[in-house]
């Protein structure tokens, strides 16, 4: 699908190609020039593949955060084409910042191509900070559950629930922090590279407009590196909770097994019925065999206790 703006313009400036078809590759091409990449080059990593320069016309690729439906994010590879006629992006999944800047760039005065690539870059960039945010919010509730919440209430298997469910939310936030990182990491390169190759030739305010972008990025990815930080310390220490619940549990069966193991010999001592054995004349011989099984059981329950072992 191809959406041009202004829609009326006989020139627009700025082509959104969604999920292009021959037609729409063919028609760019013959008008403007302009190669279109497909979608295996626009997943291309090497910075020669996601930054050249062809001419006049810059072609750049960036990851971008896309919705799937589920809580879930996946990265969209999209091309960005800058040429002195127009921008033209290339794009094979759906993105709210597309949408949403398609409704504001049609009624923008004035509009340019350098203008309108300057723009999409501020606006994706607002949208990977609301991204850290909302991890950074993800990390406060888990951080708030983990060192400060009383887990002991309602037993082991209740604490053991909260922590795992803990560790899955703490890592769909390192997951979604990780990749707007990536994202910025090639925005980062993407903004020097136009600053670079397009500085004499573009007006003072889009060239301060791009710095305050690069500035952006780097800042939003100091704090992306800090919550990493903040993210590793809490599945650490859930983790450890996790190792230590665990521990108590083995510990417990251990000491069962032990204080089990006393009473047990006795009764297999007392179960041999030898007929030579002289406590089975014994008139207390029963009772005195019971209370020496609970005195053996109780002795080492006793002594574990001691050594705050339970």
């Amino acid at each position: 699908m191809l959406t041009a703006i202004p829609s009326d313009a006989a020139n627009p400036v700025w082509i959104d190609l969604l999920m292009p078809d021959e037609a729409d590759i063919s028609r760019i091409e013959q008008n403007y020039g302009i190669k279109v990449p497909d979608r295996a080059a626009l997943r291309e990593i090497e910075s020669t593949s996601r930054l050249r320069a062809d001419g006049d016309t810059l072609y750049m690729s960036v990851p971008l955060l896309a919705r799937t439906g589920t809580p879930q994010w996946e990265i969209a590879p999209t091309g960005f084409i800058l040429s002195p006629k127009v921008l033209v992006t290339v794009r094979y999944a759906q993105l709210d910042l597309f949408e949403a800047m398609t409704k504001e760039l049609a009624e923008a005065q004035d509009l340019t191509p350098p203008l309108a690539l300057v723009r999409l870059l501020e606006e994706a960039v607002d949208r990977a900070a609301d991204h850290l945010e909302h991890a950074a919010e993800l990390v406060g509730d888990v951080a708030q559950t983990v060192f400060f919440d009383d887990l002991g209430e309602g037993g082991l298997a209740r604490e053991t629930r909260i922590l795992r469910k803990t560790i899955r939310t703490i890592g769909r936030a390192n997951d979604r922090a990780s990749r707007v990182r990536y994202m910025f990491l090639s925005m980062g390169r993407m903004v020097s590279f136009v600053g670079d190759r397009c500085t004499p030739k573009l007006d003072q305010d889009i060239q301060d407009r791009l710095s305050a972008v690069g500035h952006d990025i780097a800042s939003l990815d100091e704090f992306e590196v800090s919550l990493s930080g903040r993210i590793q310390l809490i599945q650490d220490a859930a983790t450890g909770l996790i190792s230590i619940e665990q521990n108590d549990v083995v510990k417990l069966l251990t000491v069962a097994s032990v204080v089990g193991i006393p009473p047990v010999l006795i009764v297999g001592i007392y179960g041999m019925n030898f007929k030579n054995m002289p406590e089975l004349g014994w008139s207390w011989g029963y009772p005195y065999a019971l209370g020496l099984c609970v005195l053996s059981a109780v002795v080492p329950y006793l002594w574990f206790k001691w050594r705050d072992w339970i």
